[in-house]
């Protein structure tokens, strides 16, 4: 209410209730978020590509005016032990962002810059808890250094199973 300058019953002339007003929430901004890393991922087709997205994360957290968690993991917490309805919409948020970043995995490895022994599936996975997990440490240090020492971490992994004519790409 505080956020929109509205009243209580002019919120409620919109949302049934509270629960519906939370998955009205979940449902923007997942939008807005799925959106963003389609159009950034979608382009991903090397290690270096992954690189400069990494950077692009980082500047772009950096940015906000110390606001430095992740809109989807803010929601995540606040409501996954509350509605089972909006957790599971987060669910569905999180495993498309982590479907984008696999295909992004997926095509280095179809050009030959990853080995076929990568499971682009797991490593996916494993990159975006350490995105998630590195926007929480960000958002509680009030410094992006930890967001960004988290992905280093995640992109070194992957890029172990760089194929070595393909490594610098």
């Amino acid at each position: 209410m505080v956020a929109s300058g509205v009243s209580k019953s002019q919120l409620y002339r919109h949302f049934e209730d509270k629960n519906a007003l939370v998955r009205a929430v979940v449902t923007h901004v997942g939008e807005f978020v799925i959106a963003r890393e389609t159009n950034m991922l979608g382009k991903v087709s090397t290690l270096a590509g992954l690189r400069r997205w990494r950077d692009s994360l980082v500047k772009a957290n950096a940015l906000r005016h110390g606001m430095y968690g992740c809109a989807l993991g803010a929601l995540a917490g606040e409501v996954s032990d509350h509605d089972v309805v909006a957790r599971g919409m987060l669910d569905q948020l999180f495993q498309a962002w982590q479907r984008l970043i696999s295909e992004a995995l997926e095509r280095m490895q179809r050009a030959g810059a990853l080995d076929e022994s990568a499971d682009t599936s797991r490593l996916a996975v494993g990159f975006l808890a350490s995105l998630q997990g590195g926007y929480l440490l960000a958002q509680t240090a009030r410094d992006v250094e930890p967001m960004a020492i988290a992905i280093d971490v995640a992109l070194a992994h992957i890029e172990s199973f760089a194929t070595s004519d393909r490594a610098a790409s």
